[in-house]
């Protein structure tokens, strides 16, 4: 695999060589041991339903990389959602999902900080909404693992769940081994809790509340002259966005603190959406803005000059948010006016995890 040079500030020059790995590899359990732990496999079913995520920004690109999840963000958690069937087996563990690697390691980060000897049987069906910034990946991981724990009992937590989703953090490479992946662990703290999460350094939740309980949600895919892939894009954005969060991470934290979490507290939809809105002007947040074209601030400030309360680009985009209170033929003007197609509606999920009833 290629080395990436990633320069944040003027004496931050950092190295990665990404280097794939097989299944099963440099698991990280962070020191939860639950080998006596009585497990009780039940002999049935377990369905787990999780919800996708809408990740608004990071905090500091120069506090996380593939070895080290963290740099703190924020985002919510939509009533989109990914379902996993989990049964326990004698040993075999069959998946019946697309992206096997990735839940095969997982399943064995899993059995390892548990001591569990057998096998499952796990079938996942994600909420099929390909490229609009929903964190599927996180999700499917999400919904696996609680669906495993409830199967044997519950013998981890759900920060524990959480904490290893982040510390085993993978993607699949096209030869079927995995290679760790970029995690600030925005979407399953939001997805386990529900509403909107804060996150710190190290995958700290910092602050979580209900949000804009029943007001309508609009996913919005703009047109967007973005050209870079692979390497190429990786070093545009990692070394633009490092570069921006190093100069931009204080005034970002001060509005976090200060402006964003009071109005979270106040239920203020309004005034989360203008802070959103100047950080999407702020540090990394800016550079993933930039990649896609400074015509996403046209159709961004567009939008909310017609008065929609909350805009916001989700993740690298090009996809945008919108959040409103306004009637549903009024905000859908205001969209079609403004060139705009949207892409899905739903709402923000304020629940989190959901088990079936027989689970």
């Amino acid at each position: 695999m290629s080395k990436i040079m990633i320069r944040g500030g003027d004496l931050d020059l950092v190295e990665y060589e990404f280097s794939p790995f097989s299944v099963g590899e440099n698991i990280r359990t962070l020191g939860i041991d639950k080998k006596n732990f009585d497990l009780k496999p039940k002999a049935k079913e377990i369905e787990v339903k999780v919800p996708a995520r809408i990740h608004l920004t990071v905090l500091d690109m120069n506090r996380f990389s593939p070895e080290r999840p963290g740099g703190g963000g924020i985002g919510f958690a939509i009533q989109i959602y990914t379902t996993a069937v989990v049964e326990c087996t004698a040993k075999e563990t069959k998946i019946d999902f697309s992206r096997e690697p990735i839940i095969r390691h997982f399943t064995e980060v899993f059995k390892k900080a548990t001591g569990y000897a057998g096998g499952f049987k796990i079938c996942v069906r994600d909420h099929e909404k390909k490229h609009v910034g929903l964190g599927s990946t996180g999700s499917v991981m999400l919904a696996v693992g609680h669906a495993m724990n409830r199967a044997l009992g519950s013998p981890l937590s759900n920060e524990e769940i959480r904490l290893l989703i982040g510390y085993n953090y993978v993607e699949e490479t096209i030869d079927e081994r995995i290679i760790g992946g970029f995690e600030t662990g925005v979407g399953p703290a939001a997805a386990t809790y529900g509403g909107m999460a804060v996150m710190g350094d190290e995958l700290t939740l910092v602050h979580r509340s209900e949000f804009a309980e029943g007001k309508d949600i609009y996913i919005i895919i703009p047109p967007t002259e973005a050209k870079a892939a692979g390497d190429d894009e990786f070093r545009l954005l990692m070394n633009r966005a490092r570069t921006l969060d190093y100069r931009d991470r204080e005034l970002k934290a001060y509005m976090v603190l200060m402006d964003l979490i009071p109005a979270l507290h106040k239920n203020d939809l309004k005034k989360t959406g203008d802070i959103i809105w100047e950080m999407d002007f702020r540090g990394s947040k800016r550079a993933e803005v930039e990649h896609n074209s400074f015509e996403i601030y046209h159709y961004m400030s567009r939008l909310r000059e017609s008065g929609l309360e909350f805009v916001g680009m989700s993740s690298v985009g090009p996809s945008i948010a919108v959040i409103t209170g306004k009637e549903r033929k009024d905000a859908l003007k205001i969209i079609k006016d403004a060139g705009l197609e949207i892409a899905l509606e739903t709402k923000v999920d304020n629940t989190g995890i959901r088990f079936t009833n027989n689970s």
